[in-house]
């Protein structure tokens, strides 16, 4: 297990960036592209605490066994072009993993399990987590439970959560940085 640990409910991911795209295009009156992933990742591990240098972070990407691929992002697919798959750049080391619940559990039991297997790991410093909104409550339970000292928690949403015993970032921050979204065009569009 990496020392830095990205845990991302990808189904919730990818129908975010959808409503980010639909809502961005009418504003600014343009095509938005797919999320860069690469992108996207390094702009959350920078909220989630990580600075430059040569760090090692696992991304977990938790989908629906019916879903094969992001369709708002790129690259997309999970067998081909992200499980297994890694890329290197001013933060480190970031190797991608893809995985579902198949019929056994839910994404969302299955995204707090992980949550719950990556605490339990001394090695692990730093973990963040895109939940979608319905598991807040349980992550917020496990992170109160079982975060150790050493581990910094960050938790990715649209809407800030009550009552979660760790540090809290907005999704859509990163998700417009990875869309090439600027406040300076919005900005723009808005004056």
């Amino acid at each position: 297990m990496n020392e830095n640990v990205i845990i991302v409910d990808a189904d919730y991911l990818d129908q975010v960036a959808f409503n980010l795209t639909v809502n961005f295009e009418r504003m600014l009156e343009r095509r938005v592209p797919p999320a860069d992933m690469a992108r996207w990742v390094e702009c959350v591990a920078l909220d989630g605490g990580l600075r430059e240098g040569d760090h090692k972070t696992t991304v977990v990407l938790i989908h629906d066994k019916d879903r094969h691929g992001l369709q708002n992002f790129a690259p997309a697919d999970y067998a081909t072009e992200l499980d297994g798959q890694a890329f290197a750049g001013s933060l480190g080391e970031f190797e991608f993993h893809a995985t579902t619940g198949e019929s056994f559990v839910t994404s969302q039991q299955l995204l707090v399990d992980t949550l719950q297997t990556v605490l339990a790991q001394q090695e692990v410093k730093r973990v963040m987590v895109v939940p979608a909104p319905q598991a807040c409550g349980e992550v917020a339970q496990v992170v109160r439970r079982q975060a150790q000292e050493h581990q910094q928690v960050m938790l990715f949403t649209m809407q800030p959560q009550a009552s979660v015993p760790c540090r809290q970032e907005m999704l859509g921050f990163s998700l417009m940085a990875a869309l090439g979204i600027s406040s300076a065009e919005i900005e723009g569009k808005m004056n």
